[in-house]
């Protein structure tokens, strides 16, 4: 293990690095500027964290928002790291306090606003900072804000650029989520960066899942029904603040507990909204856009926007609040195609005519989004420059992908009424001609005596707009981007009306979400172990007034769950926990196994049919091979059959099946490793045992140790 890897488990409990994370610290312990885009959830932080740890000095860390910088610190802190912020939170005499350890070399990471670094006081201070005991470092995060080209452009981050002339051997570091090349270079520009190693990462989350639905009239129950089939928190994402309140309020209903956050509420009950949420108090917020940027919570397991975003990024950024924590999470956004007509009307409300022609090809690409039948990370990542292959297996055209119809005769129809009237109009009037509408403008343009008026009564107006959608998305006709989105045929759109190409169009599925697996006796008992850990967390939480994931994140939890050590020594050899968590709260943990196994004696469960046919055969004296043979199943599934049989506390001989030599033996790497998983007990015991012996000897060593108990 190499001596970063070693500070690594040191201060934050991890065994490896995530992808690019040496590299980057090994670049700051040498003092390079470096300009860092990671997307959200994939170790930022820790990239300016562990080299502040490492070297001589104190770091200052720009942070934009008062949440962000206090959460932060509060889980360094609770990672036994001298960390601090100075805020307006605090008064004088606090201020003054915390200042004093600065300067006394008792703090190595200092957490400030922008306005704090670049006013006059904190100028001095910081110079009286540098000559005491150094600055080893600057980290910028958030950095995309110093960008009038970013999505959350803040005037103050302009002012850092004076850091690079007044410290100009102290190294900067600038982070982002999120930045489109030209971000990127207003960045390095606007900071003054020196010669910077630039380490931009894919914006590809392979642990969100993505999807669209059809938002339904009745929105409630389909939001009820989506929260019902996935647990763990979530943020409900809303255009106006009535919908929030009005979203919160039948959820409450319901039995969910959700809270609505909007600009309307004062910043008191919104403070309190969001704390409660952060707590577990609550499992839904139910927010506007006011909500989101300050949030660190890593442990949101969903994101549902009600309504279209306004642009790609943001819809990145928003969704991209659910699985920080790198576990699994849903990012689910409700379609309909009314939020085009007011979103629109929303963009012709802005006096400056390029930022309208921004605003709406940012909404074209968003429409592109919602309704491509095609992988959608493939425009989700393009939108930043990426490229990806498609088939990514977590969004739901790539799961259940969507049936196509042959709608070349439709396409025809459409595209002849386009060139009949003279590509003048956008796809509303076309449909309306289809359709043989009796409309005033219909008359006026003489449109009611074009041979196409009226040859598309056959399909509804929304079964023309989806054709309309899908030819432009395809690239098979044009359509302007000046607010009036007037049709343009094309060479693809000649080929389709001289019946030499065919046009297919996605039908869409909706509720796309995965199936519920089947799970094992053993995974079901891992999962009601995972909420007792959980209830535990919160309880040790509570009393300490922090937030539970602070304590250990889920995915800790999680391995705790699995593997189940019931000893410290164990349990602190798990990623995610340090030595100052373990001797904190360890023991808590241990106990909680422990009494949990003690509960686990199950002699009273029954064989399913199943096994008991299995058990059957065997009470005969037939070998495995002869079972397997008898019930048309595999070898393997009669061993999981004999092993579930043997720890449901059935009369079975394991002498039987396994020889007694190679029973101790496994027994002994269990004992020394803990009762885990399948293959870290092959791997432990050097893959000299098969999965199959394994797994009978584990199943009878379970079935001692709650007789031990009992």
């Amino acid at each position: 293990m190499s001596s970063l890897q070693q500070a690594l488990k040191k201060y934050f409990g991890y065994d490896t690095f995530r992808d690019g994370q040496e590299e980057i610290i090994a670049h700051a312990l040498a003092n390079k500027d470096l300009l860092v885009i990671m997307p959200t959830g994939g170790g930022k932080s820790l990239c300016f964290q562990l080299p502040a740890l490492l070297k001589k000095g104190v770091t200052i860390v720009v942070s934009p928002l008062i949440s962000l910088m206090q959460d932060q610190v509060t889980s360094l802190q609770d990672n036994g790291i001298n960390a601090t912020f100075l805020n307006s939170t605090l008064d004088y005499n606090e201020v003054r306090r915390r200042e004093d350890d600065i300067l006394a070399g008792k703090i190595k990471l200092v957490y400030l606003a922008p306005e704090r670094l670049v006013s006059d006081r904190f100028r001095d201070f910081l110079d009286r900072i540098n000559q005491t005991i150094s600055i080893s470092g600057f980290a910028i995060d958030e950095a995309h804000c110093i960008s009038e080209w970013g999505h959350d452009f803040r005037q103050e981050y302009r002012q850092l650029k004076q850091l690079r002339s007044r410290f100009p051997h102290v190294s900067l570091m600038a982070l982002t989520a999120t930045a489109t090349p030209r971000v990127q270079q207003d960045m390095i520009r606007q900071l003054n960066l020196r010669n910077p190693t630039i380490r931009r990462f894919s914006f590809n989350r392979a642990n969100l899942y993505y999807e669209v639905q059809s938002r339904h009239k009745r929105t409630h129950p389909q939001i009820l029904n989506l929260i019902n089939r996935i647990s763990g928190s979530g943020i409900i994402y809303c255009f106006a603040r009535k919908t929030t309140e009005e979203l919160a309020e039948g959820l409450q209903k319901n039995g969910i507990l959700a809270l609505p956050y909007h600009g309307g509420l004062s910043d008191k009950i919104r403070a309190e909204n969001q704390d409660k949420f952060i707590r577990d108090d609550v499992q839904i917020i139910v927010a506007t856009l006011a909500f989101g940027m300050g949030i660190n919570k890593p442990d949101v397991r969903f994101v549902i926007h009600h309504d279209l975003p306004k642009n790609l990024e943001s819809y990145y950024q928003e969704s991209g609040r659910a699985g920080r924590d790198g576990e699994s999470a849903k990012c689910i956004l409700l379609y309909s195609s009314s939020d085009e007509v007011k979103l629109n009307y929303f963009i012709k409300q802005k006096e400056n005519l390029a930022e309208q022609k921004i605003a709406r090809e940012q909404l074209k690409k968003v429409l592109a989004y919602a309704e491509t039948n095609y992988c959608r990370r493939i425009v989700q990542l393009g939108y930043f420059g990426e490229k990806f292959k498609g088939d990514c297996e977590g969004c739901d055209n790539c799961l259940n992908p969507p049936q196509k119809q042959d709608w070349t005769i439709e396409s025809q129809k459409f595209l002849s009424c386009v060139a009949r009237t003279q590509e003048r109009f956008g796809a509303k009037r076309i449909i309306d001609v289809l359709r043989g509408s009796k409309g005033k403008k219909i008359y006026e343009y003489g449109h009611h005596l074009l041979t196409t008026y009226g040859i598309g009564k056959d399909h509804s107006e929304e079964e023309w707009k989806h054709l309309a959608r899908s030819l432009v998305f395809q690239g098979l006709v044009n359509q302007t981007n000046d607010g009036y989105n007037i049709l343009k045929l094309n060479k693809q759109s000649w080929l389709i009306l001289r019946q030499k190409k065919k046009v297919e169009i996605a039908i869409s599925n909706n509720d796309n979400l995965s199936q519920i697996k089947k799970e094992s006796p053993r995974q079901l008992q891992a999962e009601l172990l995972l909420e007792r850990l959980k209830q535990l967390r919160k309880k040790l939480a509570d009393r300490e007034n922090i937030a539970p994931y602070v304590i250990f994140g889920d995915s800790t939890l999680k391995l705790m769950a699995q593997m189940q050590p019931q000893t410290l020594n164990i349990l602190g050899k798990l990623s995610g926990i340090t030595e100052y968590k373990l001797n904190k709260y360890g023991n808590h943990f241990v106990q909680e196994i422990l009494a949990f196994s003690h509960e686990q004696i199950m002699p009273s469960a029954l064989p399913s049919n199943t096994q008991m046919k299995t058990l059957q055969l065997y009470q005969q004296g037939l070998t495995l091979s002869e079972i397997s043979h008898k019930r048309g199943f595999s070898i393997s599934t009669i061993t999981e059959h004999i092993s579930e049989l043997i720890e449901l506390n059935q009369p079975i001989d394991i002498n039987n099946f396994v020889d007694q030599k190679i029973q101790q033996e496994i027994i002994k790497g269990i004992n020394q490793i803990g009762d885990t998983s399948l293959k870290i007990i092959k791997e432990h015991l050097q893959d000299m045992y098969n999965y199959d012996q394994i797994k009978l000897v584990r199943a009878w060593y379970r079935r001692q140790k709650r007789e031990n108990y009992t």
